[in-house]
């Protein structure tokens, strides 16, 4: 019986050394190719070893450079990467395709990423098509915008979209201007932090003036996340909007206005910031605190 055993373990052993030396001889070949400009990108079945059996290999850096290597050949690899992504039954694959269209960045792949996002039973493969969203830019921005106006998904999707939003920036500014006025909360949030990346990367003139318009948004969430974001940029014209910010009716917003304030620093802030010492919260007047010790420290 344990000779029978032992002889079942060392062919399995056999059988995965030789699938592993046919997939290095597979990258190896295709490397050579690429390297001699003899590579034809029209050899479907050589894509389609490359995704199912280069992906597939149980060896994380064996995967990498395979990935590496279709993000090289690009868009030609993509339909074959969406049909490992939307229907193979191993997620090891999938979760390497995502991140493989991560790299390729085909706006093409918009659809079956989104279709990865909302309904992938792995959450490795959802965050993967997320970050790949995300990397596709301006065009994946009206998909992510539908997704947060929706009360089909869960938080933590809406989660992902926001952070691809956010990641997007710049690029999808002018979606994010025009979905200010939407009527759902999780859009406006997501935009408004989303914004709030444009401000940062570009000192743009425009992003700021919505951070501080939504200092008075209806809904506090917003609020709060303005007045988050306004302590990240150099902006001074929103120092009184700030210093109003500490009579918010809502605890959480006075909270960030205080902290905010605090790390900007400016000393028009002091005699207000004395002011909120006496806010019903406690942890409001422990924060103005700390802000005035940290501006009188500048």
């Amino acid at each position: 019986m344990s000779n029978m055993l032992n002889s079942k373990t060392q062919s399995g052993d056999d059988s995965i050394l030789l699938a592993q030396a046919e997939t290095d001889a597979l990258i190896e070949m295709v490397s050579d190719q690429i390297t001699l400009d003899t590579f034809d990108p029209n050899d479907h079945e050589l894509l389609k070893r490359m995704v199912i059996e280069g992906l597939g290999d149980s060896r994380g850096l064996v995967r990498l450079r395979f990935a590496e290597t279709l993000g090289e050949i690009g868009e030609p690899a993509t339909p074959f990467l969406i049909e490992a992504l939307a229907n193979h039954p191993n997620p090891v694959i999938r979760r390497a395709a995502a991140k493989t269209l991560n790299i390729i960045a085909d706006p093409t792949a918009v659809s079956p990423l989104l279709h990865a996002l909302l309904n992938d039973e792995d959450t490795v493969v959802r965050g993967s098509a997320a970050g790949a969203l995300a990397r596709t830019g301006e065009t994946a921005v009206p998909a992510l915008l539908e997704v947060l106006a929706s009360t089909e998904y869960p938080e933590s999707t809406k989660g992902q979209a926001a952070w691809a939003l956010a990641f997007i920036g710049s690029e999808a500014a002018e979606h994010l201007y025009a979905a200010l006025d939407s009527d759902s909360v999780d859009v406006r949030c997501a935009v408004v932090g989303a914004i709030a990346h444009v401000a940062q990367e570009q000192s743009d003139e425009r992003a700021c003036k919505v951070l501080v318009s939504s200092l008075t948004d209806p809904a506090s969430v917003i609020r709060t996340e303005a007045a988050a974001a306004l302590a990240q940029i150099n902006y001074p014209p929103a120092i009184p909007h700030l210093i109003l910010a500490l009579r918010d009716r809502d605890g959480e917003v006075r909270k960030t206005a205080v902290t905010s304030l605090g790390k900007i620093g400016d000393r028009t802030a002091l005699e207000p910031l004395q002011a909120a010492l006496k806010d019903e919260l406690e942890v409001v007047r422990l924060l103005a605190k700390l802000a005035i010790s940290q501006i009188e420290k500048r």
